[in-house]
């Protein structure tokens, strides 16, 4: 896809109002909001209406279909919106006591990502990512029968944890063939609002080398697992005579740490987490092309909706990303958000990330430091840029209607217990 299509190199995820990323990533995709408008959005009153994302492309003369990783409340508000599912996922496999008592010591370790008694990804006793490229190539093929175009969106629920694939797959990595990232830490030293969430009790408090190669030679064979199924997918498209007429976009909610600056999930706004991967391949899409401009993941929503002939509406908060292929590139302040714990924006060569509760500002020239190893916040040769970079946060805050306020930072309520809890998927 990457050699035939163009890729956005910086393409960022804005935020999320609780541990379950996802839940945010896929509501701004669904309802075309931006998050703190998404949050207040009823996803039932827009089906209701006819206004969430896949009955837009419906109105524009498009079928519809979705199969895998749903994650935008009920899973009848998929059935509802889309109308052809097939094996509609909640957010993510189920977990198992074993995985969070595991032993990281060579050699001791009990737990196997390719024992199916564990269940997590081969609950039902197939591999979900296996099943999700079976729901493809039906799902394609029961759309090159139709005579409207189509639209599909398909979602794996890799590679979440519990990160497990089949033993072929994972015998590619060998534990201590892997390298620990150069921002390795034992710990980060700052309370972020996430350092007791599930994604983090994956490893050790403080992580050890061994445990970080074991997280990610697992997250390793999990990706490549999940790779094999996509070129299942588009080789069945190749087979339904459908390809040479259908635009494909590849992206992700957030990647996950797994080691870097101490953390190992995806409630971070660093860039291993928060910057994601986005193609986009198919006619009339330049091949191999490399677009620096900054985009935020759900512009697909809006990108979809340029290519079915869509008018602009203002109820659509996010960009077609089409003008950006053919033009020069366009500077794009980008903001995201951490519940009440993190608030991020990038601008040109800086990156402030700001820990409102902890009052901690980090500044990275991420041009020089990519991986976001050196903090210049208190390095006075960065000092107008620091000034800069906080006066740009509090405009993108305003902007998104940051419900936040810098002056007075409060944790967020938490919700009634008897209305249930937002888990950390």
């Amino acid at each position: 896809l990457n050699a035939r299509g163009t890729h956005f190199t910086h393409a960022y995820n804005s935020g999320a109002w609780g541990g379950a990323v996802c839940v945010a990533s896929r509501t701004m995709m669904m309802t075309g909001k931006q998050l703190w408008a998404a949050r207040k959005a009823s996803v039932e009153k827009m089906i209701s209406e006819g206004t969430l994302f896949p009955q837009l492309m419906q109105k524009q003369g498009y079928e519809t279909y979705f199969s895998g990783k749903w994650h935008v409340g009920a899973t009848d508000f998929c059935n509802k919106s889309w109308g052809n599912t097939i094996n509609v996922r909640p957010g993510m496999p189920n977990q198992t006591p074993g995985r969070y008592k595991r032993n990281f010591t060579p050699g001791e370790d009990d737990w196997s990502p390719s024992d199916v008694k564990f269940e997590g990804f081969w609950k039902g006793g197939k591999h979900w990512s296996e099943v999700l490229a079976d729901d493809g190539e039906a799902l394609i093929k029961q759309a090159a029968e139709q005579e409207k175009p189509f639209m599909m969106m398909l979602c794996f629920n890799a590679p979440h944890d519990p990160r497990q694939a089949p033993e072929s797959f994972q015998k590619k990595y060998p534990y201590d063939s892997i390298t620990v990232p150069e921002n390795f830490q034992k710990a980060y030293p700052y309370n972020i609002g996430s350092n007791k969430i599930r994604d983090e009790r994956l490893a050790p408090f403080p992580r050890t080398p061994y445990s970080i190669q074991v997280n990610r030679s697992e997250y390793y064979a999990l990706i490549t697992h999940m790779d094999e199924q996509i070129g299942r997918i588009i080789a069945a498209l190749e087979k339904s005579g459908k390809a040479n007429n259908t635009i494909i976009i590849f992206s992700a909610d957030h990647g996950l740490a797994v080691g870097q600056h101490g953390l190992v999930g995806k409630q971070n706004l660093y860039d291993h987490s928060v910057r994601v991967p986005w193609i986009i391949a198919g006619p009339g899409i330049p091949a191999g092309k490399k677009v620096l401009s900054p985009i935020y993941l759900q512009d697909a929503m809006a990108t979809c909706l340029d290519l079915a002939g869509a008018k602009e509406s203002d109820s659509v908060e996010f960009n077609s990303v089409i003008p950006l292929i053919t033009a020069e590139e366009k500077p794009r302040d980008i903001y995201s958000a951490y519940m009440n714990h993190q608030r991020m924006v990038r601008d040109g060569d800086y990156k402030l990330i700001s820990y409102p509760l902890a009052s901690v500002e980090r500044l990275y020239h991420i041009k020089s430091d990519p991986l976001e190893k050196t903090d210049v916040a208190k390095d006075s040769k960065h000092a107008e840029a620091l000034k800069h970079m906080q006066q740009k946060l509090v405009e993108q805050m305003k902007l998104m209607n940051d419900p936040l306020d810098l002056n007075n930072p409060k944790p967020a309520a938490k919700k009634n217990k008897k209305k249930g809890k937002e888990k950390a998927h």
